[in-house]
């Protein structure tokens, strides 16, 4: 269950945020191009909960006329010292600042689970032209390996989840029931310094409502856990991507 005060505290790391978040990986895009039956190149894409532009950036290198959309003014600020010649204007997901029918494709890069699905839907079908796609997906970590299974079980822990096993299609529980999605998953790795890695823990939703006494403690038990695992200090992130994609000619009939 997300609250109000988790979709806010991004905002309090915003650099950090940009500086170690692992972005995405081509075959990612690919899918999104196959599903959704047309190139990234040429089309109006807007990129929705944008943060600081990870998949903006991508997108737009795939040749998109891509706006972002960001309602964090930190957030915001820092999307626009590293994209400065990419569109961006202020707002949520539950209330769009596009016009009507203007968008090819619709993206949430790890946004749709903090809107209002009473809000967000219709709203996504009134900025969609006919036959645009609604794209949605999430970047976790891939529990199907040893270190990371061993990690998100620790996390669990710490965040009182321990009875909650990790499942591959969790992120596909809880799509809105009347649009019809397509479904794919990509898995991908990175390696980064393990201060990086630590790093990037530390801007989870969840570690940033903690608070900074228990954050610390926990990665400080993390850092000597893991520097037993990858002694040479580069750590081999592993990740799978959840996509969702619906086409709105099978859905412009829903409203609010």
């Amino acid at each position: 269950m997300t609250t109000t005060s988790q979709a806010r505290s991004f905002d309090s790391a915003a650099a950090e945020y940009a500086a170690n978040r692992p972005s995405y990986p081509p075959a990612l895009f690919d899918a999104v191009e196959g599903l959704a039956g047309r190139p990234l190149r040429g089309a109006d894409v807007a990129d929705i909960g944008a943060g600081t532009g990870l998949a903006t950036a991508l997108l737009h290198a795939r040749g998109a006329r891509v706006v972002a959309v960001e309602p964090g003014p930190a957030m915001a600020s820092q999307f626009r010292l590293g994209l400065p010649d990419i569109p961006l204007v202020r707002g949520d997901g539950d209330n769009l600042p596009l016009a009507s029918g203007s968008v090819d494709i619709l993206t949430y890069a790890q946004s749709w689970h903090w809107t209002d699905r009473r809000k967000s839907v219709p709203e996504a079908l009134r900025v969609l032209r006919r036959g645009g796609a609604l794209a949605l997906w999430w970047n976790d970590s891939d529990s199907a390996v040893g270190w990371v299974a061993g990690q998100d079980a620790r996390l669990r822990r710490l965040f009182g989840a321990d009875g909650d096993e990790p499942d591959r299609m969790a992120r596909f529980h809880g799509l809105p029931s009347e649009i019809g999605f397509a479904r794919r998953q990509v898995t991908w790795s990175r390696e980064v310094p393990l201060e990086s890695h630590l790093a990037n823990l530390a801007t989870y939703s969840d570690f940033l409502v903690l608070g900074r006494n228990a954050t610390e403690r926990f990665m400080a038990e993390e850092r000597e856990i893991l520097t037993d695992l990858f002694p040479h200090g580069t750590v081999e992130e592993h990740y799978v991507v959840s996509l969702a994609l619906a086409i709105a000619v099978h859905v412009e009939a829903v409203s609010p």
